[in-house]
């Protein structure tokens, strides 16, 4: 680490100090910093009509999530992949399932924003550009984009999780009523009475609930020879060894 104090044996002239340097950055430091808290918004008036139209810019906060720049197509394929994941069943699942695809259409907009800006800052397109570049409002810019991606992240979140409660309740009824419904069927085949799970109500097809049926026999086949090779203790030996 460098040293900041000068050594006096060997004073320059001909540049300030390092001491004298790091008060210099620092008194311009604060100042910076005193007039970025004074700072009331854009100054130019093309910085204030960019900042007029930030919400039609970025359409984080938009209506509808799809900006006229952008692919309609890519926005329906988009969709279509997040119905494919959660296969909705009800209203509501497809509307939550919905707002996720939403969600996460505008949370993967917001890094080619901050990379675009950036850009400009970096590379602006023309001299007068160059003039208008503000880099208060670049960093104030990229903060409301943050902030975006946060409150984006957090909404993502809760859809997600409520869309997995609903599916999760919805999959245990179900199971609970096919139990029912295959438990009834194995009652009726041995009664030998013809039966069909609207007779109580079910809505499932009689293919079905013997698919469940078939299944939990098969489970419990393969239980019972999994207690028997893997858990059950052997006969204990007697005295004679036998």
């Amino acid at each position: 680490m460098t040293n900041p104090i000068p050594n006096p044996q060997t004073p320059d002239a001909s540049r300030p100090d390092p001491v004298s340097r790091y008060l210099a950055n620092f008194d311009r430091d604060r100042a910076n910093k005193a007039n970025a808290l004074l700072s009331t918004g854009p100054r130019t008036a093309a910085g204030k009509q960019r900042s007029s139209q930030n919400a039609l810019t970025h359409g984080l906060t938009a209506a509808s999530p799809v900006l006229a720049t952008e692919d309609p197509a890519a926005y329906q394929l988009h969709c279509r992949q997040f119905l494919d994941e959660y296969k909705p069943a009800t209203p509501t699942e497809t509307q939550l399932t919905q707002e996720l695809a939403d969600t996460a259409w505008r949370l993967n907009r917001i890094p080619s924003l901050e990379a675009a800006l950036l850009d400009r800052g970096a590379n602006p397109p023309s001299q007068q550009a160059r003039i208008e570049f503000d880099i208060v409002d670049a960093h104030r810019a990229l903060a409301t984009l943050g902030m975006h991606y946060q409150r984006l992240s957090r909404q993502f979140q809760k859809a997600l999780n409520q869309l997995r409660e609903i599916q999760s309740d919805r999959a245990e009824r179900e199971r609970r009523d096919l139990k029912d419904a295959a438990a009834l069927l194995e009652f009726h085949k041995h009664k030998g009475v013809p039966w069909k799970p609207a007779d109580h109500g079910f809505v499932f097809s009689k293919d079905r609930v013997e698919a469940f049926a078939q299944r939990l026999i098969v489970l419990n086949q393969s239980r019972h020879i999994e207690d028997v090779r893997f858990h059950m203790r052997p006969p204990a030996r007697t005295a004679s060894g036998v």
